[in-house]
């Protein structure tokens, strides 16, 4: 698995657990589904993702998408 799909997984990860804390526990949980949102967008534009670098330290291999 390269940083792409990683990142991919952990996107889909979290998005699902937000909509889960947003319908169980308290719907301001919503904001952290847009949170997740603004950061996707952020790193389409500038390349720049923190979970990214998390990732790479962690050891998984290099994509193409994310320098």
């Amino acid at each position: 698995m390269n940083v792409d799909r990683a990142l991919l997984l952990f996107a889909g990860i979290m998005v699902l657990i937000s909509l889960l804390l947003t319908h169980f526990v308290h719907p301001g949980f919503v904001w952290f589904t847009v949170f997740i949102a603004a950061n996707m967008i952020q790193a389409s534009f500038t390349g720049f993702c923190p979970a990214v670098m998390i990732f790479k330290k962690m050891g998984v291999q290099p994509g193409s998408a994310f320098k």
